[in-house]
């Protein structure tokens, strides 16, 4: 069910993440209590959560997140998944019973493998293109069902509601993972369903998103020609496959693809002194002219080996970045950060245009 907001405030939408650099693992509520603190960034339409080595016992296993319409949904992607992948374990999401979360979908997960011999046979033989190639399927083909992740060691837990009914539903604060991003929704183009809320994920990478894009049909289509379909009637659902076909498909660094997505203005490259970095400037303003995200946004962006902040290049959405110890944060606001962990040793706001990255160690 698709529910819209009696009003708009552009601005809104609060996102907050938290990675531990040691790869030391910890709990939910740390990032509950950051977004907790920016309640009146959402309007109860859509939080959600992605944890990152939560599934120490599959961590070789390709997770797969499923919303499911019914039962009958359920049975559709199993099929399908059996035709295409070893499926090593499968149940539902654990949840519980919240007095504002209703009208859940079925969610379950599947930790899969692909077949040897569907493997053999894919174009190409890689097994993310063929994994890519098997969320796009069931997103596209297979009724009543969506994937919310398809990682390693990760998953994304969404819905609607405000943050902290969403993590209680979902029962978080019972995984232990080394990143955790977080995310509450003010929608302001599309209704509040269960598959709209953030997160959203595609293999290892994770985003979530404060922002408006106005390149989205450009970016869309950009995206589809490299056999990656927007099914979710969300502009932020884009950026995560722009990511994964930037730096998994093209090989970019994460740096570069940031460039890619948030390059400076033509004036500011005629203005460079140094011939050789214009040049590589302007060759990827050409290059990457459909990758380019206009419109304000602010994005927190995870990955198996740590994570990145960007915003537009005007800074039309809020951003911070902060570590303590050996943690490292990064928030819509500075006060999420505090209220998640305490004060931090050193805090600063984002740049326009400029990614802020923390790795694992």
């Amino acid at each position: 069910m698709h529910r819209l907001p009696p009003f708009k405030i552009h601005a809104a939408c609060g996102t907050c993440a938290i990675l531990d650099r040691t790869g030391a693992r910890f709990n939910a509520e740390s990032i509950i209590r950051g977004m907790a603190n920016m309640r009146e960034r959402g309007n109860g339409l859509g939080a959600g959560f992605v944890a990152y080595g939560i599934y120490p016992d599959h961590a070789d296993d390709y997770c797969l997140h499923l919303m499911l319409l019914d039962a009958g949904a359920r049975d559709r992607v199993s099929e399908y998944l059996g035709g295409v992948c070893a499926i090593t374990h499968h149940e539902p999401i654990p949840t519980q019973r919240t007095a504002t979360i209703e009208d859940e979908p079925v969610l379950w997960r599947f930790f899969v493998q692909p077949r040897e011999e569907v493997l053999a046979a894919f174009p190409g033989g890689d097994e993310r293109d063929m994994m890519v190639d098997v969320v796009m399927t069931i997103n596209r083909d297979v009724q009543g069902a969506y994937v919310a992740s398809s990682g390693k060691n990760m998953g994304i837990f969404k819905g609607v509601g405000y943050p902290e009914p969403i993590a209680d539903f979902y029962r978080l604060t019972e995984y232990g993972g080394h990143l955790w991003i977080a995310h509450t929704r003010f929608p302001t183009n599309t209704g509040g369903w269960w598959g709209g809320a953030h997160p959203f994920g595609l293999l290892e990478w994770s985003i979530v998103h404060n922002g408006e894009l106005s390149s989205y049909g450009v970016n869309k289509r950009y995206v589809k020609s490299f056999g990656y379909e927007c099914t979710l009637f969300t502009d932020s659902e884009v950026i995560s496959y722009m990511l994964d076909l930037l730096c998994r498909k093209h090989g970019l660094s994460i740096e570069m693809a940031s460039l890619a997505m948030a390059p400076p203005e033509w004036e500011q490259i005629d203005e460079i002194d140094a011939a050789e970095r214009r040049r590589m400037l302007a060759a990827m303003r050409t290059t990457y002219s459909g990758a380019m995200l206009n419109g304000p946004f602010a994005v927190i962006a995870g990955h198996d080996d740590g994570m990145v902040g960007l915003s537009d290049r005007l800074k039309l959405r809020p951003l911070a970045a902060a570590t303590k110890g050996d943690r490292a944060y990064i928030a819509s606001e500075e006060a999420a950060i505090w209220a998640a962990d305490g004060k931090p040793d050193i805090a600063w706001a984002i740049d326009a245009g400029t990614p802020v990255r923390f790795d694992l160690n």
